[in-house]
């Protein structure tokens, strides 16, 4: 059995040393910059795996809003960071979707500009309809939708969300025509299609529930290729629409050029807090699937999407707004 002593020493044994001189990794509180406002899921995932971090690391790990043009603030302060594992980015799907939508705003090309470390979170949006629609299958919406095309009027979280590119990912696989109607966020697009006055959404699990539950609302399907625990009478898409996945996602990232070793300290923490069983059920109820992952498959997942994102932006002539 080791000795206390032994025990005592291990997180200076285990934390990795930069180069002779140098102190060892970490040695003060790390900061993580989050694109999002505070109080959403988005933001209180992030502070509750950075919370889990820190104790695996010994040091605090700080979450902080950065918001503006479209997480664009965020992910270049992340960016441009000095690279030294003390300033990270926990990243969304933006980072694949704004290079086709958005060229403009930096990180021009996030894969060569920022260092994954592993994956965070996975959310999937519930396809559903308000009652005068008449599908209660992903089959049946799209056979109405090819008997009236251009009659669906299909809202979304506003122009380049993901839930928008849901929707155009969806129509362009069913080879049907809707109307999108974008709005300044998912609130105000669940009130309309509660009245009736657009027909379908995709919509963040959490929020479309209530007016699922009360039925003003019919749900129909789950965007992501696994069924969503919340609501798991529900089928994918994908039994419909082969290979169809959708879903928002999270990602803890760091300044390209961080050492290796730090790097590898950081993914063992994360994957220390994304395992741990406490924390996951937490999250699972408010309807966030954390994620573990590491970095070879959040660079994976950042470069199928920024593909699969882009060529859809291109073929469906998605603008930002």
């Amino acid at each position: 059995m080791p000795s206390r002593r032994t025990l005592l020493a291990l997180p200076a044994l285990l934390a990795p040393r930069l180069a002779a001189g140098q102190e060892a990794y970490p040695a003060r509180a790390i900061t993580v910059y989050s694109g999002y406002a505070p109080g959403g899921v988005t933001d209180v995932t992030s502070r509750a795996v950075a919370e889990r971090m820190g104790v695996e690391l010994g040091v605090p790990v700080v979450v902080e809003n950065r918001v503006g043009a479209a997480t664009a603030v965020a992910n270049t302060a992340a960016a441009q960071a000095r690279p030294d594992g003390y300033t990270l980015l926990m990243g969304t799907s933006t980072l694949a979707i704004n290079p086709g939508l958005q060229p403009n705003l930096t990180p021009k090309e996030p894969l060569k500009d920022l260092a994954p470390i592993g994956m965070v979170f996975r959310s999937a949006f519930v396809l559903h309809v308000h009652p005068g629609v008449p599908a209660r299958s992903t089959a049946e919406l799209i056979a109405w939708c090819k008997a009236n095309p251009g009659k669906l009027n299909f809202g979304s979280s506003g122009t380049g969300a993901v839930n928008h590119l849901a929707q155009a990912l969806f129509a362009q696989r069913a080879g049907i025509e809707v109307v999108h109607v974008p709005y300044r966020g998912g609130a105000p697009a669940l009130i309309d299609l509660r009245a009736g006055r657009i027909g379908a959404m995709f919509q963040a699990v959490l929020e479309a529930l209530p007016a699922l539950q009360d039925g003003a609302t019919r749900g129909l399907a789950i965007s992501s290729a696994a069924r969503e625990p919340l609501l798991p009478d529900l089928p994918p898409v994908a039994e419909t629409l082969l290979g169809f996945d959708a879903v928002f996602w999270q990602g803890l990232f760091a300044p390209a050029a961080t050492p290796a070793p730090v790097l590898a300290r950081l993914g063992t923490a994360l994957r220390a807090a994304t395992e741990d069983p406490v924390l996951r059920a937490r999250m699972a109820q408010q309807g966030v699937a954390i994620a573990t992952g590491d970095a070879a498959e959040l660079r994976a997942l950042l470069e199928r999407e920024t593909g699969l994102w882009g060529r859809l932006i291109r073929e469906a002539d998605i603008k930002a707004e």
